[in-house]
């Protein structure tokens, strides 16, 4: 009892005296960064203080390498000994080359704020304020806590410790009373204090805190919520205020990114409902992929090597799937004053890329090519090649998930064999692999919709989140984000519409109508469960010759590579360009940083087939055509346009939540038929089931 209560006087005094001597959150030299002062011998880092934190340089003095390699060194022992040779996995050069790390000098970030702002200038405080709290925090709450009411991009520019991005302390000083309840930044932190994973097992030896109370002031305690999920969900998870395009409040609330929530919708999260079966016992955490524990003891501190070695030890990877902006980092360097090495900077390039190379898995439906009678053209049945290609999503949230820039697509081309013909290809890109040709051509103007069946080449399947302002036109300006017109991203295993957190998880657009989108079917279409994290496509188009015989390249001369890539941008030309229109320092330089890199997707999983007894292609006839005119409908009225239809078919129409609000019919091969939509302004669905395939339209409600 007596030592208790010596060690709760010694906190309450290191809080204290912590108190007294920290200074403001701003520094008094004129351009702090880049004093002598802050240029400290840990790279560059920070290593001082202000009214809430310290900058990363200080945790360095321990946490970076040890010269004398006992420290943060792949299986040490105890006694230690000195391993030279072993493998460093020190915390701080790990971080260092990180999105996280250099979250407040990202010039692409930087640029979207200052896009925000010209879009909207009477709202620059406010929207400053919101963006630097994530990435900024060091510099944004410290301001708060000694009653700034609003941090600017200026104030960030000139602030050392908000330049730190996401450090050290962002994350092991976090509050475990606003971790996974609050969001869109409203973090909460508990000065002087330190939290991490150890020292509260049975056999974990006690914490030394000697060193950190002595030269970092504060206080290292053991916090269950730093290796949990709930620990990112502050910042992942951003709900926005909707305005018009006047820049006034709507009153409406727009989800532009929720993978903490996506992760709860989840088998991995133990959180979800109806999850299948054959998920059970699977789990995760974020730190699971984006910190992978290991199991061989490691020394977490240098310069005591009397320090017993810890187990397990996270990797500080902190990883995700943007390596274009990365390699824009590791280019211009010394131009962004980044303080990670060009060898840093490779490392993490190459874990990313890892870790999108196991996001999802690629399979063709029974083995490839298969012979098979597809369609109905009026006059009987005709034969083609179909390709079912299946996407299973491996990851423990949306992918892509995030900022709502970034797409997943389908790239799909078909090769005979014996003369090298190209004989189909959809989602072919230009030269430099950055545009979708034709799906980009229009920029924000239009969008591409989600497909089941694909049976031309200028049709791609693109995995994304497209946000549209008050009149349904898809915008990338996030302040004017009002609904969502499509969301179609891969979703995770076990993944519900009955989920408390479905409401901001939803699936948006045609994909609602997709019948084996995250289902699993049997081999009569008839569904097993829902949940499977998976998508199935099928690529069909008629050929000139066929063999009804199993797909063998044995069996004929004539047969056909298939090749399926799948692609992922974090930056696509589509979304980002039209920012180039305004005129700003912060545009500018992203521009020139982004035309000098380019905008290359990167390849995310590839896999090949064959199909046989194939000799060239021609166009599907007779193909059921429909369209909506005018659209967008001029006082809520349009008119569906067909021809090549049957008899009879079944017409439905949905608002964009996915709500039945007409079920009719149209008949006769041609024809033309009024459609009167509700008085509620948005995006509805036009669906027409003709027995032997279904398509649906897009139109806006003004």
């Amino acid at each position: 009892m007596h030592n208790r209560l010596i060690l709760i006087l010694s906190v309450v005094a290191i809080l204290i005296s912590a108190a007294i001597i920290r200074p403001s959150y701003l520094h008094t030299e004129a351009n702090p960064y880049h004093s002598r002062q802050f240029i400290s011998a840990y790279g560059g880092l920070p290593d001082t203080l202000n009214s809430l934190f310290t900058g990363s340089g200080k945790c360095a003095g321990c946490h970076s390498t040890d010269p004398n390699f006992f420290a943060s060194l792949v299986g040490q022992t105890y006694p230690a000994v000195p391993i030279p040779d072993a493998r460093d996995v020190n915390p701080t050069d790990m971080w260092r080359s990180t999105m996280m790390a250099n979250s407040a000098k990202d010039p692409f970030w930087r640029a979207k704020v200052s896009h925000e702002v010209a879009v909207n200038p009477g709202h620059q405080a406010v929207l400053e304020d919101k963006c630097t709290s994530c990435h900024a925090p060091l510099g944004n709450f410290a301001a708060a806590h000694v009653g700034i009411d609003q941090y600017s991009m200026e104030m960030l520019i000139n602030d050392s410790l908000a330049l730190d991005g996401v450090s050290c302390v962002a994350c092991h000083q976090q509050s475990l009373d606003s971790s996974g309840i609050s969001f869109s930044g409203q973090l909460k932190f508990d000065s002087a204090v330190i939290y991490g994973p150890y020292g509260m097992g049975k056999d974990d030896p006690p914490l030394y805190t000697l060193p950190m109370e002595t030269y970092s002031n504060y206080v290292p305690m053991h916090g269950d919520h730093i290796v949990e999920s709930i620990i990112c969900a502050d910042c992942h998870t951003l709900i926005t205020q909707t305005v018009d395009l006047e820049g006034n409040l709507t009153g409406e609330m727009y989800v532009e990114q929720a993978t903490y929530h996506e992760w709860l919708n989840s088998a991995f999260s133990g959180q979800g409902q109806n999850v299948p079966d054959e998920f059970d016992g699977l789990s995760g955490t974020c730190q699971t992929c984006h910190m992978p524990r290991i199991s061989e003891p490691v020394i977490i501190s240098s310069g005591y090597a009397f320090l017993e070695p810890r187990t397990p030890y996270g990797l500080h990877e902190l990883v995700g799937a943007n390596t274009a902006m990365l390699e824009i980092m590791r280019d211009n360097i010394v131009d962004l004053g980044l303080t990670a090495t060009v060898e840093q900077f490779d490392s993490t390039i190459s874990r990313t890329r890892n870790l999108l190379e196991n996001s999802v898995d690629i399979e063709f439906e029974g083995g490839g090519g298969y012979y098979s009678s597809w369609g109905n053209d009026i006059d009987g049945y005709y034969e083609s090649y179909g390709i079912k290609v299946k996407l299973y999503n491996k990851v423990g949230h949306k992918f892509p998930s995030g900022y709502p820039s970034r797409r997943l697509f389908i790239e799909l081309y078909v090769v005979l064999s014996e003369t090298g013909d190209t004989l189909f290809h959809s989602g072919k890109m230009d030269s430099f692999g950055a545009r979708i040709l034709g799906t980009d051509d229009d920029g924000l103007s239009d969008y591409e919709r989600h497909h089941d069946l694909i049976t031309d080449e200028t049709q791609v399947q693109i995995y994304e989140l497209v946000a549209a302002n008050v009149n349904s036109t898809p915008t990338n300006i996030l302040e004017q984000a009002s609904i969502t017109v499509k969301d179609n991203r891969l979703v995770p295993k076990g993944f519900s519409m009955n989920h408390s957190a479905y409401d901001t998880t939803r699936v948006e657009g045609e994909v609602l109508f997709d019948d084996d989108f995250n289902k699993s079917l049997n081999e009569n279409g008839d569904l097993i469960f829902e949940g499977s994290g998976t998508d199935e496509i099928t690529y069909a188009f008629v050929s000139e010759d066929f063999t009804s015989s199993i797909p063998n390249p044995n069996l004929s001369n004539n047969y056909a590579i298939v090749t399926v890539n799948l692609w992922y941008q974090s930056m696509p030309p589509r979304w980002v360009e039209s920012m180039f229109d305004y005129d700003t320092q912060a545009i500018a330089e992203f521009e020139s940083l982004y035309n000098t890199h380019g905008s290359a997707a990167v390849l995310v999983a590839s896999n090949s087939s064959y199909i046989s007894g194939i000799t060239g292609i021609e166009e599907l006839h007779n193909e059921p055509l429909l369209s909506l005119n005018p659209n967008p409908a001029i006082n809520g009225v349009t008119k569906l346009v067909w021809s090549n239809l049957p008899e009879c078919s079944d017409l439905e129409v949905f608002n964009s939540s996915g709500s039945l609000i007409y079920r009719g019919g149209i008949y006769g091969r041609e024809g033309v038929k009024v459609i009167t939509l509700p008085d509620a302004k948005g995006v509805y669905l036009v669906r027409v089931d003709f027995g032997s395939g279904v398509k649906s339209l897009r139109v806006v409600r003004d």
